[in-house]
């Protein structure tokens, strides 16, 4: 067996193994078995893993002090494909970002600031740069786990951590709206036109209404899954982007060699719901309902980069969302997302400038939590 230390963390909505880069093989063409071995792969149900058999419990994160001017940090996001024996590393993964600062102050990777230490990173999937920052306990000295900060999806409270990201428009492709259009109408094999808002906000994302797809708009993750005619459609939705984007030659390729980028979603107006802890989410929280499939599966609750995309959307003139959900209330700098686990609050920042619309950042709030540290076996 071989033996390779790991932080397991919960970052946001989402958990997996955090390493040191000094911790794994030099060769990365290694990386990847050591990562398939630590979530269980291929096995679907992941009995000889870490994994959690979902896509949001499946993150790997590897973290290295950088050498870049004003960057503390420098990580890399790998999504384990349930499953399959592959990781994708073609997008960043924003609530496991929200686990780097706290992984780097806990570590020793930067110098500690009180009461509030603002970790400056790199994100090498995208190379887009991300700040958050951690509060910091007087006594330890570390990053301080008790607070009152709740967020949907997670149980109980913990340390508010701000998580912004800087410039996050173009991620993946250069551009915030990566065809030139605030809506597209794409053409579905076996369905036909529809219309769709395709973004580039930390990461791609397809919105289409959730009417068009014959859904209500607050189903919940069990429901959609089940729904073998719209996982269908969606997925053809999203491959059918991913090839209007350029990373997938067809429907197949976009399925198979593309399966994280972009992601796919569907939203609607404020309407009530029950969540998946059965309680009740008003239409008067939210500003709009939304549900976004995870390499296949609905999200129970929604990937930290796709609400930075839903709410840009709904601030930007001419989307889907701006048609369907109406101008921002004047003064609003928020944009409230109902999703399966709850409500999420994000916090755009638009600007127009010479008729060029920029996007200087997009903050969340977010916890985090070190749920265990030790050694990982893996076979030779």
């Amino acid at each position: 067996m071989r033996k390779f230390r790991t932080v397991f963390m919960r970052g946001g909505t989402s958990k997996g193994c955090m390493f040191r880069k000094e911790d794994l093989l030099a060769d990365r063409a290694e990386w990847d078995s050591i990562f398939l071995q630590a979530m269980g792969d291929p096995d679907p149900k992941q009995i000889d893993g870490l994994g959690g058999t979902v896509s949001s419990n499946n993150k790997i994160v590897v973290v290295w002090k950088s050498t870049e001017p004003d960057v503390d940090v420098e990580y890399l996001v790998g999504q384990v494909i349930v499953g399959k024996s592959k990781v994708d590393y073609k997008s960043n993964c924003g609530n496991m970002t929200s686990a780097v600062g706290p992984f780097a102050v806990e570590e020793g990777m930067v110098p500690v600031t009180e009461p509030v230490t603002t970790v400056r990173m790199l994100n090498r999937n995208t190379d887009k740069y991300i700040n958050v920052t951690v509060p910091i306990d007087p006594q330890t000295g570390t990053f301080a786990q008790e607070g009152d900060c709740a967020i949907a999806g997670v149980d109980g409270t913990a340390a508010e951590l701000q998580v912004s990201f800087l410039n996050p428009a173009g991620a993946k492709t250069g551009k915030l709206l990566p065809t030139g259009n605030t809506v597209d109408t794409l053409m579905i094999p076996g369905f036909g036109a529809i219309e769709a808002t395709i973004l580039d906000v930390s990461n791609p994302m397809v919105l289409v209404r959730a009417e068009d797809i014959g859904m209500k708009g607050t189903e919940l993750p069990d429901e959609i899954n089940g729904n073998a005619q719209v996982s269908e459609l969606l997925e053809k939705i999203r491959g059918t982007a991913a090839c209007r984007m350029g990373f997938a030659k067809d429907l197949k390729d976009a399925t198979e060699n593309s399966p994280a980028v972009p992601k796919v979603g569907f939203f609607t107006k404020p309407s009530a719901y029950t969540d998946i802890a059965g309680q009740t989410v008003t239409e008067n929280e939210m500003d709009v309902c939304a549900r976004v499939i995870s390499v296949f599966k609905c999200h129970k609750a929604c990937p930290l980069t796709s609400a930075s995309s839903i709410s840009v959307a709904a601030f930007l003139k001419g989307s889907l969302l701006y048609r369907v959900l109406g101008a921002p209330k004047e003064g609003q700098t928020t944009v409230r997302i109902g999703h399966p686990s709850g409500v999420m609050t994000m916090v755009p920042h638009i600007e127009e400038k010479d008729g060029e619309t920029l996007l200087p950042a997009v903050a969340v709030q977010r916890t985090a939590r070190r749920i265990m540290e030790g050694t990982l076996y893996i076979r030779n």
